[in-house]
């Protein structure tokens, strides 16, 4: 249903842009789009492969190994980031994973932490070195990946459901000490995003709770009020908008790319 290939937006030509988890899936797409409107990008990942390809079709774009939730790996890739591309107009926050399935006595601590480390710390982290950077270019704009868990209670996904809540606060937060600055912070809440992660989160929460694949998908569509799940695609046009010249006086917002979901 989406037609970003003929998106056209103004004032993302020659931005400076770093994308989280930029070599698959949503962060894949994002910069996909950024590139297609003259971006200049950066990009990194945990998965070696994955962005070797991404940095072949995504010609000039800076590609590093990157685990968001350790912070000296952040620390030397903005590092390059300064180097390579001589300042930062943009961040797109977009690390994440889908976390733990299962009853709360069930989780382990570790499950738990790594979820937060990730989902949440990995984005001040990111944040805390990409400001500074932002600052020196007279301002910019970051755009943190929250969900329509971050608004809805989500049973058997608590560490992923406190994890995006979390993001809404961070996004907020920042946005009313930073717009001083000229930066702006907004928070997309994509919903059912159709790919294999939700797949596999639809089959483990079904395993959890005692169901088929197909009754637990057929819940989730029931519960999103257009009945049909968002694509990758939808998302990043969100993303683009919001760092275009048509989002400039958008800020401390939380937009859900949903359907409109009514609950989980």
């Amino acid at each position: 249903m989406s037609k970003t290939q003929n998106l056209q937006m103004p004032g993302l030509a020659g931005q400076r842009v770093v994308v989280t988890a930029g070599a698959n899936g949503i962060g894949l797409e994002i910069a996909r789009l950024l590139h297609s409107q003259g971006a200049r990008l950066a990009i990194c990942d945990v998965d070696k492969s994955a962005l070797n390809a991404a940095q072949v079709e995504l010609s000039g774009c800076l590609a590093c190994v990157t685990d968001v939730s350790e912070e000296d790996a952040v620390q030397r890739f903005f590092a390059d980031v300064k180097t390579e591309l001589g300042g930062l107009d943009a961040l797109i926050n977009n690390a994440g994973i889908a976390g733990p399935t299962g009853g709360v006595e069930d989780i382990t601590v570790a499950e738990w932490r790594r979820c937060i480390d990730i989902c949440l710390s990995g984005q001040f982290i990111c944040a805390h070195y990409a400001v500074p950077l932002l600052k020196a270019s007279g301002g910019g704009s970051i755009v943190s990946m929250s969900s329509a868990a971050g608004k809805h209670g989500y049973a058997f996904r608590t560490p992923y459901s406190a994890a995006k809540f979390g993001v809404i606060g961070l996004t907020q937060s920042l946005a009313k000490e930073l717009g001083p600055d000229n930066i702006r912070v907004n928070a997309i809440l994509p919903g059912i995003v159709k790919g294999p992660r939700m797949e596999k989160v639809i089959r483990d929460r079904a395993q959890a709770t005692g169901v088929s694949f197909n009754e637990m998908e057929r819940d989730y569509l029931d519960k999103i009020s257009l009945r049909r799940m968002v694509t990758m695609q939808d998302v990043a046009a969100t993303a683009a908008f919001l760092l275009s010249d048509a989002g400039a006086n958008l800020s401390g917002q939380s937009l859900a790319v949903d359907g409109n979901v009514e609950t989980l």
